[in-house]
Formats: structure tokens, sequence, C-alpha cells
């Protein structure tokens, strides 16, 4: 086996460290990356997603903090003016009642991403730095580690509408390499517009994890000879999607598995694997994966009172030191990108 579990959760885990560390995988690193999982639209959810980003506009991203922006807050945010106007007069209509612009607003200011005032009856606002054109390309990754002939067609439908839809510049397959002198994904019912990622997680992650069976081609909406897609309101619902993904990506990153999971029990590890830290239940003696580290598992124990109380280093016990751990990471990486 290439990867050190049985699970597509944890195959997930390692990809995405994998790719904060070694994407792009064909040449030299131009973009920052914020790289995340399980998100998506109400139609498609990915497993990985890769945002390419621009270095410069990504670190003018962190004056709006490090939790996402919402649909809402973007439309406050982005037409946010640089002096003190009603906001009427600012901020286009957004197809629904003010009130509710009113209270995106109300939780802008609550934020500090947008300053307020009352000037007599009415409500002003004044941004507090122009919200950067941040998001260079987003490439969606589907994780199939076991790929075999029932996957790829169960596949091959999914990743057909992701060609179609062209939300994500790339899309990819990663699968665990298997040593045969040809990777079986590449003889599989798999549209040829996706890549295709043979990874070896056998010693955890390294950067040389990866190698490329099959490279993708670009995607992008339908033109026409101007160079203009043919309906704008399809490129514009294109444009918000992507940047609403884009913050998602931003905001949660992949090291949230913590926020599903149960690290307040007193089983739940985190153990190493290469450049990867990966969730571990002491009790089972393997890797869980999210759906079954729950407070219904058997085998489930709160952490002792005194864990968080007395003789544990880490102030509210192992668990929230787990939690603060992945934290710091999450955002140590963001930083490290913006700045390269």
């Amino acid at each position: 086996m290439s990867y050190p579990a049985d699970s597509e959760f944890v195959f997930e885990l390692l990809t995405c460290r994998w790719a904060e560390r070694a994407w792009p995988p064909d040449g030299d690193r131009t973009s920052a990356l914020v790289v995340a999982r399980q998100l998506g639209t109400k139609r498609r959810r990915w497993d990985t997603v890769v945002v390419e980003a621009d270095p410069e506009g990504l670190a003018a991203r962190a004056a709006f903090g490090a939790d996402e922006l919402d649909s809402d807050l973007l439309h406050v945010v982005r037409h946010a003016p640089a002096e003190w106007t009603w906001y009427r007069d600012t901020l286009p209509h957004p197809g629904y009642p003010w009130r509710y612009v009113l209270a995106a607003i109300h939780r802008a200011a609550a934020r500090g991403v947008v300053e307020k005032r009352r000037n007599g009856r009415r409500i002003e606002i004044r941004r507090i730095a122009p919200y950067p054109d941040w998001v260079r390309r987003i490439v969606a990754v589907e994780n199939k580690p076991d790929l075999d002939a029932s996957a790829a067609r169960a596949l091959s439908g999914q990743l057909e509408h992701d060609v179609e839809a062209a939300l994500a510049d790339e899309v990819w397959l990663a699968t665990a390499t298997t040593g045969a002198a040809v990777e079986p994904a590449l003889l599989e019912d798999i549209p040829v517009d996706v890549g295709i990622l043979a990874l070896d997680f056998s010693e955890g992650v390294t950067a040389d994890a990866g190698e490329v069976a099959w490279y993708p081609s670009s995607l992008s909406p339908e033109t026409d000879e101007s160079g203009e897609t043919d309906e704008t309101d399809d490129r514009t619902d294109r444009v918000e999607t992507r940047l609403r993904l884009a913050e998602r990506a931003y905001g949660r990153g992949w090291r949230s598995y913590h926020e599903t999971m149960r690290p307040d029990c007193r089983f739940f590890e985190l153990r190493r694997a290469g450049d990867a830290l990966l969730p571990w239940c002491a009790a089972k003696k393997r890797h869980q994966t999210a759906a079954e580290c729950s407070g219904s598992c058997t085998s489930f124990q709160p952490e002792p009172p005194q864990w968080r109380t007395k003789g544990w280093p880490v102030e509210g016990g192992p668990g929230k030191g787990i939690k603060r751990l992945l934290e710091r990471r999450r955002e140590r990486v963001r930083e490290r990108s913006a700045s390269e």
C-alpha cells in the first residue's frame, strides 16, 4: 500500500499536505498557495482545492482577518468606498431587501473589515483597505486512492461535470501509485481534460511523492471572437462563485479537520507521516476517519478533568493543544506563502 492507512480521508489529508509542499507538480512555483479540503458548490464538492494566489494580493488579504468573508460580507467589503458614504449610495443593489445589507454592514463593522458611523438617520461606511484581486487560479483535485473500474465509472460523470462547468481552471484526479508499468487510472474511462496524479505516501509526505501520469487541459468558459464569454451574467456568476470558494479556502484550510472530530477524546493523538501530521486513535491503534471520530464512538472517552487543570503543560488539556497547534500551522503556512 502506498499510503499509511486504508481510508480516503487520510489519503485526502496527505494529498493536501503534499500540495502545500510541492504544487505545482510540473514546474516551479510562481504563486502563493492556499490549500483546502471538502469545498464546492451545491452541485459539486471537491476533495482538495488549491488556490493559486498573487503573493502581494494574498498578503493584502490578511488586512481583513483570518476568517472567511461570506457572500454578504464580500458585497460590502468589495464595494466599500475610500471616503464616508451612505451605504445605499455606494453599494450595488444586491437584489434583495436593503435591511439584509444593513445587517451585513453591522457584522462587517463588528469584525473590523469596514468602518461604519451614523450621520443623522443614515449609516455611512468606509473601507479599511481596498479588497485585493488575489486569486489567480483555482485547481480542483478529486482523491481516489484505490481506483478500480467501478470507482472510475462512478467518478466519470462527476469529472465530466467539472470539465463542462469550468469553475476550476484545472481538474485533477489523485490516486495512489500501484507500481505497475502503466498506472491503471490511465486505462479507465476518465475525461481526457482531467489530469492524473500518481502519489506514493508509503513514507509519508515528501516533496517528490507525486508524479504526473497525465496532464490536464486548461479549462475556461466558452468565448466569442472578441474573447468575451457569450453570457455576461454567466461570467459574473463564475467570478463571484470562484471568489466565494477562495474565501472559504482561505478561512478554513485543510487542517480544520479537528472541527469535525473529537480531539477532546483521551485517545485522540497526532502522528507524523513524513511532513504531515495525521489524526491517530490510540484505542483503535490506527488512523481514524472523520466519520467515526465522534461522541457516538464506542471508544470515546472525554479527557479526565485533571488533564485540563493540573499537571499538563498545555493550557486546557491535550485536545485544546492539538487545536491550537493545527491552527498555528495553518496560519504559518498562509503567512509564509504570502511572503514568498
